[in-house]
């Protein structure tokens, strides 16, 4: 465990985000309640996460946990879904946690047998909103909140109070959040989680002249905005377009560059860009939401990439979620797309087998977002 912030959650200071949540309000929960919700489930709530409940209870959405009289059942769902996302995935796609021994056993059910005798002692997550967690460590104030699907594990918040307005307002704190709980650290610290500013998870799709220009142009995009691209992309690309009869002095020699040469990539790319004319030219960042018009034309090119099979739904859904609908000041235009995504990853979706059906609903709210006007801000 490391030492989380000493900064600690004033009543008052807690009562102003239960505001910026724009739920229903509830009176909160007095420490009595507290105690017995505690007592009933079997786990502990965090110190910030017990004063901003007992300043009001946020009500009026299923994402919210109606922790004084919602289904006992639904609430057990949701404290064991972190432990059965990460079971589900020691089934169905191999992980397996370094810390539960250096070889994996051989058999799928003797595995399934060791993680979740392994899970029964991990400091227990608890839902804040949706599929946010807060570790349960009593007494203990600052951890980070944490965005939960499956293995995919990542930071979004520095605290509960950072994260309240990161999800609520849109203003997102300056990074510095460590992980504080060991076990599920190891996903945010070079696990196997989703790091949305990681290489967008794609295929290369371009078949004519016009779209191996537009695929140069969106990784620059990509990497204008802060995203990684990596250098044997930027060759790939170079390759597409020489075979497509894109024509410029520096483009065969970025095609050309060996394993040994990747680091030329990058300058040569942005040479390429260069004699490409005002087809290269990237936008301007001169509005108050950093690169905006980059970001919307990005989310327009990964609805496409989702459209055509180029990437996954899930992925390139969690993508326009965190680069594009946070990153926009959640323009109301995504919201279908969004919420379709976070129930793509719900623990419903994968225990009733619906995920091709969320996947299919994620591919045709694209294709509609796609035919609409553009950007759909509203």
């Amino acid at each position: 465990m490391i030492t989380t912030s000493s900064s600690q959650l004033t009543p008052e200071a807690a009562r102003g985000l239960v505001g910026l949540t724009g739920a229903v309000i509830g009176p909160g929960l007095s420490e009595r309640e507290l105690d017995g919700i505690e007592a009933r489930f079997g786990f502990t709530f965090a110190a910030d996460h017990r004063v901003f409940l007992a300043a009001g209870l946020p009500l009026g959405s299923p994402s919210w946990p109606d922790w004084r009289d919602g289904d006992p059942a639904d609430l057990a769902r949701r404290l064991s879904s972190p432990a059965e996302g990460v079971l589900f995935d020691v089934e169905h796609a191999g992980f397996w946690h370094p810390s539960w021994g250096t070889r994996r056993p051989a058999s799928r059910s003797e595995a399934l047998s060791v993680a979740r005798t392994e899970l029964a002692s991990v400091p227990q997550l608890v839902p804040v909103y949706g599929h946010r967690y807060l570790p349960g460590t009593a007494g203990e104030w600052g951890h980070p909140v944490l965005s939960v699907h499956q293995t995919d594990i990542i930071f979004y918040g520095n605290d509960l109070a950072d994260y309240i307005r990161h999800e609520f307002t849109g203003r997102a704190g300056s990074p510095g959040a460590e992980a504080t709980v060991d076990f599920w650290s190891y996903f945010v610290d070079g696990g196997p989680g989703t790091d949305v500013t990681a290489p967008t998870p794609h295929t290369p799709y371009a078949v004519d002249a016009h779209e191996a220009v537009e695929y140069f142009r969106m990784l620059a995009l990509e990497r204008l905005i802060g995203r990684k691209v990596r250098p044997e992309w930027l060759i790939e690309a170079a390759l597409s377009a020489l075979v497509l009869d894109v024509e410029t002095e520096s483009l065969p020699l970025l095609a050309g560059l060996t394993r040994s040469e990747r680091d030329d990539a990058p300058p040569l790319f942005d040479r390429v860009l260069a004699e490409l004319g005002p087809t290269g030219t990237l936008p301007a960042d001169d509005t108050s939401v950093p690169w905006e018009a980059a970001r919307w034309e990005l989310v327009r090119w990964w609805l496409r990439l989702i459209v055509n099979g180029s990437m996954e739904p899930g992925a390139g859904g969690d993508v326009i979620t965190y680069e594009g609908w946070h990153a926009l000041d959640r323009p109301q235009g995504l919201r279908v797309l969004v919420h379709l995504v976070d129930a793509y990853y719900g623990w419903e979706t994968r225990r009733d087998g619906k995920r091709e059906q969320a996947a299919r609903e994620i591919v045709a709210e694209a294709e509609r977002l796609l035919t609409g006007p553009w950007p759909p801000r509203s």
